[in-house]
């Protein structure tokens, strides 16, 4: 007796989508400047009581915890993102960085001229690095079960 093993299909728009969101993120992450969350001065002084417990009631410490916490959390998606290209292999690595992880906007069109590549054979290796980094990063986006039952031949 075989016992048949059929892997989900990934909805490949979804999952282009899931990665093109992300590199933007990186991109984000990567000039942002958290300034809103200094804290606030104010001409008002007010005494708090203190509470039994952990818990903080300055603004100040409040907001320079958040403020920590916001950055590690920045920091950590950017290494992420980071190991993930780099686990790539170099066509698709370059391809990803010139394209995406830059500070400039640049267009397919200017990344394949720049690396010498094909229009074809850029979109074909593109493609590839962006189900890649879906996979590693854990993103990929699959079809319902009763999406691809209907389409596929057993």
């Amino acid at each position: 007796m075989q016992m048949s093993f059929r892997l989900p299909t990934i909805d490949k728009d979804a999952t282009r989508d899931a990665v093109d969101r992300e590199l933007e993120k990186y991109r984000m992450y990567l000039l942002m400047d958290p300034e809103e969350n200094e804290p606030k001065i104010t001409s008002q002084f007010k005494l708090i009581a203190t509470a039994p417990g952990n818990a903080f009631h300055s603004t100040t410490e409040e907001t320079a915890i958040k403020k920590i916490d916001q950055e590690n959390k920045r920091q950590e998606f950017i290494n992420k993102i980071q190991r993930a290209v780099n686990r790539l292999a170099f066509q698709e690595r370059s391809i990803i960085i010139k394209r995406y992880l830059t500070d400039d906007e640049v267009y397919d069109y200017e990344v394949y001229n720049d690396l010498g590549f094909s229009e074809r054979k850029y979109y074909r290796i593109k493609s590839r690095a962006f189900y890649k980094l879906a996979l590693i990063l854990r993103i990929e986006v699959y079809l319902e079960e009763s999406q691809t039952e209907g389409g596929e031949a057993s």
